[in-house]
Formats: structure tokens, sequence, C-alpha cells
């Protein structure tokens, strides 16, 4: 009797429990997800400006960060990032800095003279870092200094077209994770020397795989939170957010850089067509796609990349970036592209105030200003309001 009684109550007892289980599973699961209210940039004729055609210099296996000796010569390799420069740069260069001084040795002094070739966020960080470190000897030889990638990438702080070899990848995101840890004081104004450049902006995805950002959650960022884009228009798209999010006004960074190492670097236009035009015993090569003649490396390709600028818009309706994924498919001449779509807060200089934001884009493989492919301006510009929901 007493067993038996026993036994009821126990199983009562396995009963209740796996009740209030089931109730908080029931409950978690049917949380409500935030609803965001969002408003579609405006997307006709007379809203669309300038048109930008962009290379990436991404390097197959992972950027190079490699130290090289020719003769007496120091080389140390910084390129190859595709569309993640902006998001490496600062974390790169003090990175190559690093292998070039255990390289290097005594060798390297505070005094020595450095040559850095290229003038692009690669080559401008290296040079803000090693100016940082208390080197004095510092030159910057570029061909152009203006009109560069660096200038008209978008602007989104994540690792994207990229093709790394999967024993690299825990470098490249420690080079990140230091990369967004600079952008941050930037942005809530804590950096002692660039002042403007960069914001924390919430940044949505479909995807926490597709953001690449998880291997900083818990470093540097906080959790994704999924949500719910809703347009005003009937359509709604589910997404997840990152709130702490990174937005670089690439332009204006640029600028700040620049301006940040006058007086303390000697700027050289020149084309470098071989280390030897150089006399330095140390080089950074911050060359991105002009690598692949400059130092024979033919993994170095270019990345494609479709943009258009907005006009006119309402400011406050674009502090957000969104970049989501779309089908695979072939341009007319035949090059695999990965279409996506992008948003952000971008503005180019010297534009009106309400000129602010940039769509893109496209990831095309191989094609280069020879093959513009044209048509996928108009591909995406339609793939944009499909999103949105734009008749």
């Amino acid at each position: 009797m007493t067993k038996s009684l026993s036994k009821t109550w126990l199983v009562s007892i396995i009963i209740l429990m796996a009740g209030i289980t089931g109730f908080f599973y029931i409950n978690h699961s049917e949380r409500p997800v935030e609803i965001r209210k969002i408003t579609p940039p405006k997307l006709e004729l007379k809203h669309l400006g300038k048109k930008i055609l962009c290379h990436r210099p991404m390097r197959h296996g992972s950027p190079s960060f490699s130290v090289n000796r020719l003769g007496k010569k120091y080389i140390a390799d910084n390129f190859g990032h595709g569309g993640s420069g902006w998001t490496l740069a600062p974390g790169a260069a003090g990175y190559v800095i690093e292998v070039l001084q255990r390289e290097a040795g005594s060798e390297l002094a505070k005094d020595s003279e450095i040559t850095i070739v290229g003038a692009g966020a690669i080559g401008l960080f290296t040079a803000l870092e090693l100016v940082s470190q208390g080197y004095t000897n510092i030159k910057i030889i570029a061909e152009k200094f203006d009109g560069l990638t660096s200038h008209n990438a978008g602007g989104l702080i994540a690792p994207v077209s990229m093709d790394n070899e999967p024993e690299l990848q825990k470098v490249v995101n420690k080079i990140g994770i230091d990369a967004y840890r600079f952008f941050a004081k930037v942005a809530k104004g804590e950096h002692p020397v660039i002042k403007a450049g960069a914001v924390i902006v919430p940044t949505y995805f479909e995807t926490r795989e597709e953001s690449g950002l998880e291997p900083y959650v818990g470093v540097v960022m906080q959790p994704a939170k999924d949500v719910t884009l809703d347009f005003g228009n009937g359509t709604k798209r589910p997404m997840i957010v990152y709130d702490d999010g990174i937005f670089v006004d690439t332009g204006l960074l640029m600028q700040s850089l620049r301006q940040a190492l006058e007086g303390k670097v000697t700027f050289k236009q020149q084309k470098i067509t071989d280390f030897n035009q150089i006399e330095s015993q140390f080089i950074f090569n911050c060359t991105g796609l002009g690598a692949r003649d400059l130092s024979k490396d033919d993994k170095v390709v270019p990345v494609q990349g479709h943009l258009i600028m907005l006009k006119d818009q309402n400011v406050q309706d674009l502090q957000h970036m969104i970049l989501v994924y779309f089908k695979e498919g072939k341009t007319k001449s035949g090059f695999k592209v990965k279409r996506s779509f992008y948003i952000f807060p971008k503005k180019l200089l010297g534009s009106p105030q309400n000129d602010v934001g940039v769509i893109g884009g496209t990831f095309i493989e191989g094609a280069d200003e020879t093959t513009p492919n044209e048509e996928e301006f108009f591909i995406m510009l339609q793939g944009v309001k499909d999103f949105y929901g734009i008749k």
C-alpha cells in the first residue's frame, strides 16, 4: 500500500515537472519578436546619384601578412583583404608591424627609414600605427592618393568577400577584433587622434552565420537579436540585428587619417613597379591589386562591386545598415556573380546634407575595368526594390 502510494506520488511529480518544463518551453518559443519599423529609402530615378564601380583586392587563401627578404631589404606584405579592407585595416597594420619587428629584431630602429607602398586604408593605417609607436622616418609612396577603392568602399565593419584557409581564420578573427576596438574608440570619441569617420548603428543580416561577426560576440560585441523589420507598406522581413554594429564613413575617415599623418610622414606620388626603386631597408607592401604585379602574386584577383549613391533622402531614416545575400548567377559577359543588397549611411565628401546613403552590391571575382558589367546596376536596383516591397 505504501509502495503503491509512493509510486503514485512519484508519477504525479514527474508529470507535474514535465508540465512545468513544457510551460517554460512554450513560453520561450512563443516569446514575441521585436518589430522595428524602417522607412525604405527613396529609389525613384531623381533620388539616384553617382554610380560607382570598385574593385576589391582579394587574395585566395587569405590576405598576405608575411615578411620576406630581398637582399638586405625586409618586405612586409599587407594586402589581399577582399571586401574586408576597412574591417581589418587597423588590426592588420598592428599585426604585420609585429611580424616585421620579430623578423628584423635590432635592425629596425625608431629612426630607420621605412617606406609604405600604397595609400589606401591599409597603407594609411600602417603609417598611423608606426607613428603611434614612435617611428620617425616614414614615407608613403603611391601612384595616386585620391579616388581609391578605400574612398569608394561602403563601410560595413564585417568580414565579407574573403577567401580564408581554415588554419588562418583565427588570425583573421583576432585582427578583426582589434580593428573593431579601434573603430569603437573613434565612434565613442575616445581615440586620441582620429575624431571622425565611425558611427555605431544597428546592423541587420538574415542570419548570424552570414554576418561573419559571431567570433566577435562576447569579446567586443553583444549577441545578435531576432527582430522583424516592418517597412510600412505591407512587407515585413525576419532579420537578426547587432545593435553595436559599426559603420565607417570611408571618405571622411580617409580624410581624417591623411590629416593625422600630415607633418609626421612624407608623401610621394610615384608608381612603383619594382622594390629596387626604393632605397629603404624596410618596406610595407600595401598595394592591394597592385601586389599581383609588384609581388608576382597570382593569388591576388579583383572582386568587382557595383554601388549607387542616393540623393535627397531623409537622413534620420538611414541610420542603420542592412546586408542580405541573393542568389548567385552569371553576368552577360560570363562572370560568376554573387548578388547582394546592402545599404549604409555613406556620404560623398562635399555632398549636400541630404545626399546620404549608398546601395549595393555585387561580388564578381575576376572582373576589372575592361569588363564593367553595367547591367548589374539595374539588376541590383530591382533586387533592392523587391526586398523592400516597392512596386
